[in-house]
């Protein structure tokens, strides 16, 4: 059949053969995945290499090179091979290589030249997987620096291939116009409230009643596409069959899928968006779209993916649209509106922009990019995931404190698994074999989808509970309350069957000393142990951040676990995959991660230094112990960061030292040579004056027992303490004989308070400072209340003493008011 493509292949050709690099865009249906390789088989400057494409699904992967074999009339693995996953078909005459799932990625690795490799095709690049982006920068680098005779060609239904050619050094952009075949595109969208898998249903039933051939049904995922086989069941002509297509089924499933229909009966198709690729399913003439797709979205805040449903971008609905039209005219039927339709966005985001980059970063440092500034990119990876995809790598061990690659990094890489996965496998095969056979089965379990399905709920979260299943040697079809996927049982088994082959472990051993789940668990997610807060079901998290299980789920009453996937839609991460941990044995295995440490601080609730030996992981505590003998220059200090949160009115100052430093005070404002107590002062020097005296000291109530006036004259030199009491005296004796205390709260203005009749007879203002001071006098009646404020007492006795001296013998006739003040006697 003569394919669109056939009109550009002569361009195609004649631009490789003159320049190192080309964009070819072309819509659905025209050719390109299988046409394109086997035109260049015979290219005059490919002399006989390789043809490496890669292909963004192994179902696409598989198909392409079933297709380009049967073209040639030969077998897959002669002329035209493929590489995936757990499964390969390529032999010594291959020279067109399909391959996928970072398999490009790692030959870069080992042979970053690519030695008899002529052409590197990417497929299929507007889906923008990291897979694509992170296999064409390496591939461009390499390139660059070691064969500038390798040609790259990026290929597309829908892109901006002007774009991705000024990344390629302003390559032609070749461009194939028009499809095989013309698409009808209707519009049914739901009524409101309708849920979506029953109203897909509805416009499935209704374009087989008025449409030819087969119907291929777009879906978000594989539950939606088990609830939509489940409400076709019993509604399908006898003539329709339904078969379910996505990434989890077995491979034999997936070609029954899209092979043929048997003569005389159509299908319906139920996929995901694994059909929207380099796929030709046979006899599908409809194709029904629910305009919905899940992507993985990655939070460097909680390092946490989730799925989340959104619409499809403009790109995708034409792909999909496409599928209708690759043998015969077709019709598609969106789900939407058109006023939907108009809001679609042009292109589907870029998954590097919401990925988990920890294999990203361990794939580049692999690489010998460890800076990813060193590569072009059409959209370079976010600086936060990157950072956290290394804070990932170094915890793990696989790159050092500087950045740099481990020997385990490069050992975790060439696993071509998740850094964590990677991680789990080498360790427990490090601990023994028995450990090894129950990682490689714990390592497919995290690997694939879960196989314990809830009857009208979630199943339990334990995954102990589905390594006993995946132990035993027969099936199982359920599990307490849960039913078994038995199709993803098999995929289970055969990967963890081939987990232990790399291993070099067996399938089948002993069962002692084997590692527990937990621990296993503990080595690929340590950053996700978490401990029990005070409520059933109630966790937080290594980082600090909260978790929660049902309460009615058995581990919801663990004291300690580790949760491999969680859900962090809300404020707390919902768990959903786990299993119970000894946290004894994580720290004997992992004790590298955990920290010991003698904890001394001040605990402002009580006033105190708490010391305590605390053993934690991340925001968790192992223990907490009181130490009974911490370091005490710890202690003094954390005692002094106390004292100055508190203050320095918080200490219990004694009468005697209070006015000892009031009196430094008013020293220090006459001279500044003396000693400056004030609060900033002497918080500021806390280490020098108080520090000699603090021995023992925990509590600010203990300071009770410092001599704090000793500590303050020892900020005095000789002579100064010789001449305080003259320059500050902490009593004046007056007329009566009494001594009388200075008050020097105000350093400014010290205060005398004394009983007037006690001055009769003083004609003068007391003087401090060595003279130069006039306190200020306070001058009390009998009682002790305030009847005069003076500075000047002479001027009182020639002025003032008369009028008060009315007021006191109306108030106090008993005693003695002389009209002579002077020459009266003092009395007390």
């Amino acid at each position: 059949m003569l394919l669109p493509i056939n009109a550009v292949l002569p361009e195609i050709l004649t631009s490789l053969a003159t320049r190192p690099t080309a964009v070819l865009v072309a819509p659905p249906g025209a050719g390109k995945t299988t046409g394109v390789p086997l035109a260049l088989l015979d290219a005059r400057w490919l002399a006989g290499r390789q043809i490496l494409m890669l292909a963004p699904r192994r179902l696409a992967a598989r198909a392409a090179a079933a297709r380009m074999a049967f073209v040639l009339g030969e077998r897959v693995g002669e002329t035209v091979g493929y590489r995936i996953r757990l499964d390969s078909r390529v032999g010594p005459r291959t020279r067109i290589e399909v391959v996928t799932e970072g398999i490009l990625t790692r030959r870069l690795q080992a042979d970053p030249a690519l030695e008899g490799v002529g052409v590197v095709l990417f497929d299929e690049f507007h889906e923008r997987s990291l897979v694509a982006d992170t296999g064409l920068a390496l591939t461009l680098a390499s390139r660059a620096l070691l064969r500038d005779d390798l040609r790259v060609l990026v290929m597309s239904a829908t892109l901006d291939g002007d774009a991705v050619a000024r990344l390629l050094g302003d390559a032609p952009v070749i461009r194939s116009e028009g499809r095989a075949f013309p698409v009808t595109t209707q519009y049914r969208p739901a009524p409101p409230g309708a849920r979506i898998e029953g109203h897909v249903a509805q416009v499935v039933r209704e374009a087989l009643a008025t449409e030819p051939g087969s119907v291929l049904v777009f879906l978000p995922g594989a539950g939606a596409i088990r609830r939509v086989e489940g409400m076709l069941a019993s509604s399908l002509p006898a003539d329709v069959s339904v078969h379910s297509l996505h990434g989890t089924i077995p491979p034999a499933q997936q070609d029954v899928a899209i092979a043929a229909a048997a003569p005389g009966r159509r299908k319906v198709v139920l996929a995901t968006s694994i059909a929207e690729t380099s796929l030709t399913i046979e006899g599908i003439r409809v194709v029904v779209d629910a305009g919905l797709m899940r992507i993985p979205r990655f939070s460097p805040r909680t390092g946490m993916t989730r799925l989340d449903t959104v619409r499809v971008s403009r790109a995708s609905a034409d792909q999909r649209r496409g599928r209708a039209g690759r043998l015969a005219p077709g019709s598609c039927w969106r789900c939407w509106s058109v006023a939907d339709d108009a809001g679609l966005v042009p292109y589907t985001r870029p998954e590097i922009l919401d990925a988990d980059l920890a294999p990203l970063a361990l794939e580049l440092a692999a690489a010998g990019f460890p800076d990813p500034g060193d590569l072009r990119w059409l959209d370079p990876p976010p600086a936060a995931a990157l950072a956290q995809g290394r804070e990932l790598l170094t915890l793990l061990g696989a790159l050092d404190a500087g950045g740099r690659l481990t020997a385990h990094g490069r050992a975790m890489a060439a696993l071509g698994t998740h850094p964590r996965i990677a991680h789990l496998l080498l360790r427990a095969r490090d601990h023994n074999p028995a450990s090894a056979r129950r990682a490689a089965f714990l390592a497919a379990l995290l690997e694939e989808r879960d196989i314990l399905r809830g009857d009208g709920g979630p199943p339990p979260v334990d995954v102990t509970l589905r390594l006993d299943v995946l132990e035993r040697t027969g099936d199982a079809a359920a599990v307490g309350a849960t039913t078994v996927d038995r199709p993803g049982l098999g995929r289970v088994r055969d990967l963890a069957a081939e987990w232990c082959r790399r291993l070099d472990v067996p399938l089948r051993g002993d069962a002692r000393d084997v590692d527990d789940a937990g621990l296993l668990l503990a080595l690929a997610y340590p950053d996700r142990v978490a401990q029990r807060r005070e409520a059933p079901g109630r966790f937080v998290l290594r980082n600090g951040r909260g978790a929660t299980l049902p309460i009615d789920d058995p581990l919801a009453h663990t004291p300690w676990l580790v949760a491999a996937q969680a859900d962090d839609t809300g404020r707390d991460s919902r768990i959903l995959l786990g299993a119970a941990l000894d946290p004894t044995e994580l720290v004997a295995r992992a004790g590298e991660q955990v920290t010991t440490a003698d904890e001394i601080r001040w605990d402002d609730a009580s006033r105190s230094v708490m010391a305590r030996r605390r053993t934690t992981l991340g925001a968790l505590v192992f223990a907490d112990n009181a130490l009974n003998t911490p370091d005490a220059g710890l202690v003094r200090s954390a005692l002094f960061d106390g004292v100055h949160r508190s203050g320095l009115d918080a200490i219990p100052w004694r009468e005697a030292q209070r006015v000892l430093r009031q009196r430094l005070a008013f020293a220090h404002t006459l001279d500044a040579s003396w000693p400056d107590v004030s609060d900033a002062a002497l918080l500021g020097s806390l280490e020098g004056w108080l520090g000699p005296h603090v021995g023992g000291i925990r509590k600010l109530d203990d300071f009770s027992r410092v001599d704090l006036s000793g500590a303050l004259r020892e900020l005095l030199g000789w002579e100064q303490r010789r001449l305080l009491d003259q320059i500050a005296p902490e009593r004046i004796e007056v007329p009566s004989g009494s001594q009388i205390a200075v008050d020097y709260t105000d350093p400014a203005a010290p205060v005398l308070a004394v009983r007037l009749q006690e001055m009769f007879g003083l004609t003068t203002t007391p003087l401090i400072g060595g003279g130069r001071v006039p306190v200020t006098l306070h001058l009390l009646s009998p009682a002790g209340r305030p009847m005069q404020v003076t500075r000047d007492l002479a001027s009182f006795w020639a002025t003032g003493y008369f009028d008060v001296r009315k007021d006191l013998r109306g108030r106090y006739p008993k005693h003695h008011w002389p009209e002579n003040p002077l020459e009266a006697p003092a009395v007390r």
